[in-house]
């Protein structure tokens, strides 16, 4: 076969291959949500959903009422590309009050459809094909599929139990010469850790040192319990290298607003911008409008959050140590994660956490979210972490959470020893 003749053949065979398999290789590897595929089995298994993060209750009335006022009022176009106007000054107003910080509206303030879409556009923005971007496992699964996306090398340190202290260590390791963001999440999904000042200021120094960029996702920056949370912006140095993304959805319970934004000096905000542009180009102008109402809350809602999300937090920990397990407590946001190794499990062709979450959704009728979701596929150390934990979210009423505990009692302590290949130690 001469070479013309075997180059054509290659070809047929790559075509042939791509046309099997037709997602683009960058993000093949992710494949279906795993909070997708949970939440399916709940509604298929008619299961109590503490998988996916969303409440199962409704926002405040007066931002709901905002909302459809604005549609009444004829805010029915396009926004401006980069936020309404109103509402770019109301997140500047509301950073400034909770960080001392004041960012210009107009050059350093991007509304984005959810947080979500806000990291999509910082890596595709910021991110140079073959740059590295440190992640800090355990993670939300967005995280590497936007640096996938953008060219970005994905480069994974992790948070370890008991403590899930922030690996400072790894940190300075990992950075390399080919290191643009550092990307942290405080209060941080899935441990529910609030990162301490010491914490910070190591981040910030080796930051610094290395002239890297932080990403700091901050979507539950309202939800913390014994410490309070503060942005990594506010430290010396910082505010000039820190890109700060948050959100509506998780402190007013309106996660299908999909309301988020990115607060970035300006020579970032116009990279961050160049990419939304071409992403949704304007998020929901009603929702944009209502959102302004939500952020110019008292500060007694704000209490009142915390004191009821602690309320569900403590309903959640009672719960699961109820029902065997021995869950880690976390200082802020709305989730608990909770080891499994009370039960052991054959897990076949799963990880055992998701042959676990499988049981709870199938045969108990609880469904969580099994933990390898949150770490880099390609990584191979702590293996036994990725296959021991499983996320409860509490962004539940409480009737919801005593149900829960009533079929996790009930039914998980007599069934599992001789279900699936599980045994339970007692």
């Amino acid at each position: 076969m001469d070479k013309r003749a075997a180059f054509a053949k290659l070809r047929y065979y790559l075509h042939m291959l791509r046309k099997n398999s037709p997602t683009a290789s960058r993000l093949a590897q992710f494949g279906e949500s795993v909070f997708t595929r949970m939440s399916r089995l709940a509604a298929a298994h008619k299961a109590v959903n503490l998988g996916q993060g969303f409440p199962n209750f409704d926002g405040p009335d007066f931002v709901k009422n905002a909302g459809k006022a604005a549609i009444d009022a004829g805010f029915g176009q396009y926004a401006r590309a980069f936020g309404l106007p109103e509402l770019n000054q109301a997140i500047a107003a509301r950073f400034h009050k909770d960080s001392g910080i004041e960012v210009n509206p107009e050059t350093e303030i991007t509304v984005t459809s959810g947080a979500t879409e806000a990291i999509a556009a910082v890596m595709l923005g910021l991110v140079e094909p073959g740059e590295e971007v440190i992640l800090v496992e355990p993670f939300y699964d967005s995280y590497p599929a936007a640096v996938s996306m953008a060219g970005g090398v994905v480069r994974p340190i992790r948070m370890h139990s008991p403590d899930f202290a922030f690996p400072i260590e790894e940190l300075r390791k990992a950075v390399t010469p080919k290191t643009r963001l550092i990307l942290i999440n405080s209060p941080h999904n899935p441990t529910g850790r609030v990162l301490s000042d010491q914490e910070l200021s190591q981040i910030a120094q080796v930051a610094i040192d290395n002239d890297c960029l932080v990403v700091s996702d901050e979507v539950y920056e309202h939800i913390y319990f014994e410490r309070k949370h503060r942005s990594i912006s506010t430290l010396p140095g910082m505010r000039e290298r820190t890109i700060v993304l948050s959100s509506l959805g998780k402190t007013f319970s309106l996660t299908g607003w999909k309301v988020g934004w990115a607060i970035a000096p300006e020579q970032f905000t116009q990279a961050i911008r160049s990419a939304h542009q071409f992403l949704t180009f304007s998020t929901a102008t009603p929702l944009q409008r209502a959102a302004v109402d939500a952020l110019n809350a008292p500060e007694k809602y704000y209490t009142q959050l915390r004191s009821d999300y602690a309320q569900r937090r403590d309903a959640m920990l009672s719960m699961l140590r109820n029902a065997g397990f021995n869950p880690f407590i976390p200082e802020g946001s709305y989730f608990v994660l909770a080891k499994h190794e009370p039960f052991h499990v054959e897990a076949g062709a799963l990880s055992a956490d998701e042959a676990f979450c499988e049981y709870l959704v199938k045969t108990v009728g609880v469904a969580a979210i099994p933990c390898n979701a949150f770490y880099e596929t390609a990584s191979t150390h702590g293996l036994e972490e990725r296959t021991s934990m499983i996320r409860f979210a509490f962004c539940k009423d409480l009737e919801t959470i005593q149900e829960a505990g009533r079929r996790m009692k009930a039914t998980l302590r007599a069934t599992l020893p001789e279900t699936l290949g599980f045994k339970m130690d007692m």
